[in-house]
Protein backbone atom coordinates (compact mmCIF):
# COMPACT_ATOMS: atom_id res chain seq x y z
CA UNK A 1 0.00 0.00 0.00
CA UNK A 2 1.74 3.02 -0.95
CA UNK A 3 1.45 6.19 0.91
CA UNK A 4 0.33 9.18 -1.67
CA UNK A 5 2.03 12.83 -0.53
CA UNK A 6 0.97 15.91 -2.36
CA UNK A 7 2.03 19.59 -1.41
CA UNK A 8 -0.37 20.06 1.27
CA UNK A 9 -1.80 16.50 1.94
CA UNK A 10 -1.20 13.04 2.98
CA UNK A 11 -3.08 9.53 1.76
CA UNK A 12 -2.00 7.05 4.10
CA UNK A 13 -4.17 4.07 2.87
CA UNK A 14 -5.55 1.43 5.47
CA UNK A 15 -6.55 -1.61 3.74
CA UNK A 16 -5.27 -2.69 0.25
CA UNK A 17 -8.65 -2.50 -1.21
CA UNK A 18 -10.14 0.59 0.36
CA UNK A 19 -10.03 3.42 2.58
CA UNK A 20 -7.54 6.76 3.53
CA UNK A 21 -6.73 8.59 6.09
CA UNK A 22 -6.05 12.45 5.06
CA UNK A 23 -3.18 13.68 7.05
CA UNK A 24 -2.92 17.88 6.50
CA UNK A 25 -3.28 20.94 8.62
CA UNK A 26 -6.71 21.39 9.84
CA UNK A 27 -6.84 24.90 7.50
CA UNK A 28 -5.30 23.57 4.28
CA UNK A 29 -8.77 20.95 4.53
CA UNK A 30 -10.65 23.68 3.42
CA UNK A 31 -7.69 24.97 0.47
CA UNK A 32 -9.76 23.93 -2.97
CA UNK A 33 -6.44 22.46 -4.39
CA UNK A 34 -6.74 20.07 -1.53
CA UNK A 35 -9.96 19.82 -1.70
CA UNK A 36 -9.98 18.72 -5.26
CA UNK A 37 -7.11 16.44 -4.50
CA UNK A 38 -9.40 14.54 -1.91
CA UNK A 39 -12.38 14.31 -4.28
CA UNK A 40 -9.68 12.44 -6.73
CA UNK A 41 -8.81 9.94 -4.04
CA UNK A 42 -12.21 9.09 -2.90
CA UNK A 43 -12.93 7.71 -6.71
CA UNK A 44 -9.70 5.83 -5.93
CA UNK A 45 -10.22 4.73 -2.04
CA UNK A 46 -13.87 4.86 -1.86
CA UNK A 47 -13.45 5.86 2.24
CA UNK A 48 -11.82 8.96 3.43
CA UNK A 49 -10.71 9.14 6.89
CA UNK A 50 -10.06 12.85 8.61
CA UNK A 51 -9.23 11.72 12.49
CA UNK A 52 -10.28 13.83 14.85
CA UNK A 53 -10.98 17.41 13.06
CA UNK A 54 -13.74 18.36 15.02
CA UNK A 55 -15.93 20.47 12.41
CA UNK A 56 -18.69 22.30 13.45
CA UNK A 57 -21.87 22.53 11.46
CA UNK A 58 -20.50 25.34 9.28
CA UNK A 59 -17.21 23.84 8.93
CA UNK A 60 -19.09 20.70 7.61
CA UNK A 61 -21.10 22.37 5.43
CA UNK A 62 -18.50 24.62 3.63
CA UNK A 63 -16.43 21.60 3.09
CA UNK A 64 -19.35 19.65 1.43
CA UNK A 65 -19.88 22.84 -0.72
CA UNK A 66 -16.48 22.46 -1.92
CA UNK A 67 -16.09 18.72 -2.45
CA UNK A 68 -19.35 19.01 -4.52
CA UNK A 69 -22.95 20.08 -4.83
CA UNK A 70 -24.73 20.24 -1.25
CA UNK A 71 -27.96 17.66 -1.28
CA UNK A 72 -30.82 17.81 1.68
CA UNK A 73 -31.30 14.72 2.16
CA UNK A 74 -33.99 14.25 5.11
CA UNK A 75 -32.55 16.79 6.91
CA UNK A 76 -36.34 17.75 7.88
CA UNK A 77 -36.40 14.51 9.98
CA UNK A 78 -34.67 15.95 12.59
CA UNK A 79 -34.81 19.59 14.83
CA UNK A 80 -31.73 20.32 13.82
CA UNK A 81 -31.94 23.80 12.83
CA UNK A 82 -28.92 23.48 10.67
CA UNK A 83 -30.18 23.09 7.31
CA UNK A 84 -29.05 20.47 4.93
CA UNK A 85 -27.53 18.70 8.32
CA UNK A 86 -29.36 15.69 9.23
CA UNK A 87 -28.76 14.30 12.89
CA UNK A 88 -28.40 10.61 13.09
CA UNK A 89 -29.57 9.33 16.24
CA UNK A 90 -32.11 6.74 17.44
CA UNK A 91 -33.04 9.97 20.33
CA UNK A 92 -36.60 10.21 19.40
CA UNK A 93 -37.00 13.72 20.84
CA UNK A 94 -34.18 14.69 18.26
CA UNK A 95 -35.02 12.36 15.38
CA UNK A 96 -38.39 11.97 13.78
CA UNK A 97 -38.43 9.25 12.31
CA UNK A 98 -35.71 6.78 14.54
CA UNK A 99 -36.83 3.96 13.04
CA UNK A 100 -34.72 4.89 9.44
CA UNK A 101 -31.34 4.89 12.01
CA UNK A 102 -32.78 1.61 12.78
CA UNK A 103 -32.62 0.50 9.60
CA UNK A 104 -28.16 1.27 9.14
CA UNK A 105 -27.83 -1.57 11.08
CA UNK A 106 -28.04 -3.33 8.02
CA UNK A 107 -25.73 -2.84 4.68
CA UNK A 108 -27.18 -0.21 2.43
CA UNK A 109 -27.00 2.63 0.17
CA UNK A 110 -28.46 6.01 0.90
CA UNK A 111 -31.37 7.56 -1.00
CA UNK A 112 -31.49 4.44 -3.58
CA UNK A 113 -35.26 4.12 -3.39
CA UNK A 114 -36.25 7.98 -3.57
CA UNK A 115 -37.00 9.26 -7.49
CA UNK A 116 -33.80 11.62 -7.55
CA UNK A 117 -30.44 10.13 -8.50
CA UNK A 118 -29.06 8.69 -5.17
CA UNK A 119 -26.18 10.94 -3.19
CA UNK A 120 -22.49 10.88 -5.03
CA UNK A 121 -21.16 11.70 -1.50
CA UNK A 122 -21.96 11.13 2.21
CA UNK A 123 -19.69 12.85 4.36
CA UNK A 124 -20.30 11.94 8.70
CA UNK A 125 -19.01 13.61 11.53
CA UNK A 126 -19.00 12.31 15.17
CA UNK A 127 -20.33 14.31 17.79
CA UNK A 128 -20.98 11.95 20.45
CA UNK A 129 -19.84 8.48 20.53
CA UNK A 130 -21.66 5.19 22.35
CA UNK A 131 -20.09 3.67 24.82
CA UNK A 132 -20.17 0.19 23.46
CA UNK A 133 -21.12 -0.39 19.31
CA UNK A 134 -21.25 2.67 17.29
CA UNK A 135 -18.46 1.24 14.21
CA UNK A 136 -19.18 2.31 10.93
CA UNK A 137 -18.47 -0.47 8.24
CA UNK A 138 -18.03 0.25 5.00
CA UNK A 139 -17.84 -2.37 1.90
CA UNK A 140 -15.82 -1.56 -1.25
CA UNK A 141 -18.30 -1.97 -4.32
CA UNK A 142 -15.90 -1.02 -6.90
CA UNK A 143 -13.55 -3.69 -5.65
CA UNK A 144 -16.71 -6.20 -5.51
CA UNK A 145 -17.38 -5.74 -9.49
CA UNK A 146 -13.86 -5.50 -10.47
CA UNK A 147 -12.85 -8.89 -8.70
CA UNK A 148 -15.93 -10.94 -9.56
CA UNK A 149 -15.43 -13.52 -11.84
CA UNK A 150 -15.74 -12.20 -15.73
CA UNK A 151 -18.29 -14.91 -16.44
CA UNK A 152 -20.63 -13.16 -13.41
CA UNK A 153 -19.96 -9.68 -14.60
CA UNK A 154 -21.16 -10.39 -17.91
CA UNK A 155 -24.22 -12.27 -16.38
CA UNK A 156 -25.28 -9.25 -14.42
CA UNK A 157 -24.01 -6.37 -16.50
CA UNK A 158 -27.84 -5.24 -17.87
CA UNK A 159 -29.78 -6.58 -14.50
CA UNK A 160 -31.96 -3.97 -13.17
CA UNK A 161 -33.03 -4.05 -9.21
CA UNK A 162 -36.33 -2.23 -7.66
CA UNK A 163 -34.96 -0.59 -4.62
CA UNK A 164 -37.92 0.26 -1.94
CA UNK A 165 -38.06 1.38 1.16
CA UNK A 166 -40.09 -1.57 2.47
CA UNK A 167 -37.16 -3.64 1.56
CA UNK A 168 -34.64 -1.53 4.04
CA UNK A 169 -37.07 -1.96 6.96
CA UNK A 170 -38.25 -5.32 6.19
CA UNK A 171 -35.63 -6.44 9.01
CA UNK A 172 -36.96 -4.94 11.71
CA UNK A 173 -40.23 -4.21 10.79
CA UNK A 174 -41.59 -6.34 13.78
CA UNK A 175 -39.94 -3.48 15.89
CA UNK A 176 -41.93 -0.49 14.87
CA UNK A 177 -44.97 0.34 16.65
CA UNK A 178 -47.88 0.35 14.31
CA UNK A 179 -48.78 4.02 15.07
CA UNK A 180 -45.19 5.01 13.53
CA UNK A 181 -46.07 3.02 10.28
CA UNK A 182 -48.33 5.42 8.47
CA UNK A 183 -45.51 7.75 9.17
CA UNK A 184 -42.71 5.86 6.96
CA UNK A 185 -42.61 6.02 3.34
CA UNK A 186 -43.08 1.89 2.72
CA UNK A 187 -44.72 2.36 -1.06
CA UNK A 188 -41.48 4.37 -2.04
CA UNK A 189 -39.31 2.61 -4.80
CA UNK A 190 -37.16 2.86 -7.46
CA UNK A 191 -35.52 1.21 -10.27
CA UNK A 192 -31.60 1.33 -10.98
CA UNK A 193 -29.35 -0.55 -12.73
CA UNK A 194 -27.37 -3.45 -10.44
CA UNK A 195 -24.47 -2.21 -12.49
CA UNK A 196 -23.49 1.54 -12.12
CA UNK A 197 -21.14 3.27 -14.57
CA UNK A 198 -18.95 6.27 -13.29
CA UNK A 199 -17.25 9.10 -14.92
CA UNK A 200 -13.78 7.72 -14.18
CA UNK A 201 -14.74 4.71 -16.38
CA UNK A 202 -14.75 2.06 -12.99
CA UNK A 203 -18.49 0.15 -11.98
CA UNK A 204 -19.82 -0.61 -8.81
CA UNK A 205 -22.26 -2.96 -7.73
CA UNK A 206 -25.76 -1.17 -6.19
CA UNK A 207 -27.17 -3.47 -3.62
CA UNK A 208 -27.21 -3.62 0.24
CA UNK A 209 -31.12 -4.25 2.01
CA UNK A 210 -32.74 -1.55 -0.07
CA UNK A 211 -32.55 -3.99 -2.78
CA UNK A 212 -35.89 -5.64 -3.10
CA UNK A 213 -36.22 -7.63 -6.76
CA UNK A 214 -34.39 -8.17 -9.59
CA UNK A 215 -36.58 -7.24 -12.95
CA UNK A 216 -37.93 -9.80 -15.37
CA UNK A 217 -37.07 -12.35 -12.56
CA UNK A 218 -39.05 -14.92 -10.30
CA UNK A 219 -38.97 -13.08 -6.85
CA UNK A 220 -37.51 -16.05 -4.66
CA UNK A 221 -35.14 -16.33 -7.50
CA UNK A 222 -34.16 -12.63 -7.85
CA UNK A 223 -34.05 -12.52 -3.87
CA UNK A 224 -31.68 -15.15 -3.72
CA UNK A 225 -29.32 -13.62 -6.10
CA UNK A 226 -29.43 -10.44 -3.91
CA UNK A 227 -28.69 -11.87 -1.10
CA UNK A 228 -25.80 -13.67 -2.94
CA UNK A 229 -24.34 -10.40 -4.22
CA UNK A 230 -24.55 -8.87 -0.70
CA UNK A 231 -22.77 -11.68 0.65
CA UNK A 232 -20.15 -11.42 -2.28
CA UNK A 233 -19.65 -7.38 -1.56
CA UNK A 234 -19.32 -7.53 1.88
CA UNK A 235 -16.55 -9.88 2.41
CA UNK A 236 -13.32 -9.36 4.38
CA UNK A 237 -11.25 -7.71 1.89
CA UNK A 238 -13.67 -5.33 0.75
CA UNK A 239 -14.46 -4.43 3.95
CA UNK A 240 -12.97 -1.30 6.42
CA UNK A 241 -14.32 -0.98 9.99
CA UNK A 242 -13.93 2.47 11.32
CA UNK A 243 -13.41 3.03 14.95
CA UNK A 244 -14.96 6.47 15.70
CA UNK A 245 -12.96 8.82 17.65
CA UNK A 246 -14.85 12.03 18.96
CA UNK A 247 -14.48 14.68 16.20
CA UNK A 248 -13.30 12.20 13.25
CA UNK A 249 -15.25 12.98 9.76
CA UNK A 250 -15.38 10.39 7.09
CA UNK A 251 -16.41 10.82 3.38
CA UNK A 252 -17.14 8.04 1.46
CA UNK A 253 -18.77 7.60 -1.84
CA UNK A 254 -22.31 6.58 -1.68
CA UNK A 255 -22.56 4.72 -4.90
CA UNK A 256 -19.56 3.22 -4.81
CA UNK A 257 -19.51 1.66 -0.90
CA UNK A 258 -22.00 0.19 1.15
CA UNK A 259 -22.09 0.94 4.51
CA UNK A 260 -23.72 -0.37 7.76
CA UNK A 261 -23.19 0.87 11.82
CA UNK A 262 -22.68 -1.91 14.72
CA UNK A 263 -25.75 -1.72 16.50
CA UNK A 264 -25.74 0.40 19.79
CA UNK A 265 -28.31 1.25 22.95
CA UNK A 266 -30.87 3.98 22.01
CA UNK A 267 -29.99 5.56 25.27
CA UNK A 268 -26.20 5.80 24.36
CA UNK A 269 -26.30 9.11 23.37
CA UNK A 270 -24.74 8.34 20.06
CA UNK A 271 -24.91 11.57 17.43
CA UNK A 272 -23.35 11.89 14.40
CA UNK A 273 -24.34 14.78 11.59
CA UNK A 274 -24.39 13.70 8.44
CA UNK A 275 -24.51 16.10 5.04
CA UNK A 276 -24.48 14.40 1.43
CA UNK A 277 -23.59 15.33 -2.04
CA UNK A 278 -25.98 15.59 -5.54
CA UNK A 279 -25.50 12.70 -7.60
Amino acid sequence: MNVIHKSRVTFRPVKPLIGAVVEADRAALFDPEVVAQCRDMLEERTVLVMPQVHFTNEEQLAFTDLLGGRLNLTSEATTNKDEDVYQVTLDRKINRAPEYALGTFFWHMDGMPMEMPPPLATLLSARRLAPKGGQTEFANTFAAYEQMPEAQRAEIEDLRIIHSVAASLRSIADAIPEAEKGKLAIGVEKERPLVQRHKNGRKSLIVGSTADRIVGMELAYGRAYIARLNEWATQPDFVYQHQWQAGDFVIWSNTGALHRVVPYARDSGRMMHRTSIAG
